[in-house]
């Protein structure tokens, strides 16, 4: 289990000024048991998630969101849907909260997964 970095394209969240700004935001390579470092976008309300890559036997990765940074619960999509994803996808994300996080709650040694986190203001 590891904490992935993130990497950023467009705004970084300490920056000011979000009205109309956009950000990508990505976790490449997790791994079964990994979490992507948390990152703080609260000024950027509408958010899509995407996970591509190899999710091998049993593979999940979870979207979390918290507004404390220590408790964290999965996101979801505005059917209502838990953002839990077996294979790749696309979703919109319902909540918006201080903190984002993707996190792979399953898989085997081939499970390398990328979350690209879209965030706009």
């Amino acid at each position: 289990m590891a904490t992935i970095s993130a990497t950023y394209a467009g705004r970084r969240p300490t920056d000011t000024g979000f009205t109309g700004e956009a950000s990508v935001i990505a976790w490449p390579t997790l791994a079964n048991g990994d979490f992507g470092a948390a990152v703080q976008y609260a000024g950027m309300g509408d958010r899509s998630i995407q996970f591509h890559g190899t999710f091998g036997t049993g593979g999940t990765v979870v979207l979390q969101g918290s507004n404390d940074g220590s408790n964290w619960y999965t996101l979801t999509d505005p059917q209502g849907n838990a953002i839990s994803k077996t294979a790749a996808g696309l979703e919109a994300v319902s909540e918006a909260t201080a903190y984002v996080r993707p996190y792979v709650s399953a898989g085997d040694g081939t499970t390398s997964i990328t979350a690209t986190l879209f965030a706009r203001g």
